[in-house]
């Protein structure tokens, strides 16, 4: 259930702000992002997973969080990366 190596270096190529950055916010999100539209994926054919349904709703919860931060740092980029991630907000 969860993201590919692959993924995961595509997601930091793609969203990253600099070279060899890993731990910005927009990269952060788009891993969290990504966990969560596969976690949403499997919901949909294991309706009783109440024990990943707790660890989806930690990940929504720290997708949030982090995008609260990257508002109060830097409106433009919060919403240049929710426009490129799809997010409603």
């Amino acid at each position: 259930m969860s993201i590919t190596v692959e993924e995961k270096a595509r997601l930091i190529k793609e969203y990253a702000t600099k070279e060899g950055d890993t731990g910005s916010p927009e990269v952060q999100v788009a891993i969290l992002s990504s966990r969560i539209a596969t976690l949403t994926e499997h919901f949909k054919s294991h309706k009783k997973d109440n024990h990943s349904r707790r660890g989806l709703l930690m990940l929504v919860a720290q997708r949030r969080k982090l995008l609260d931060y990257l508002k109060g740092k830097d409106e433009s980029r919060y919403a240049s990366l929710i426009s490129r991630l799809g997010l409603r907000r």
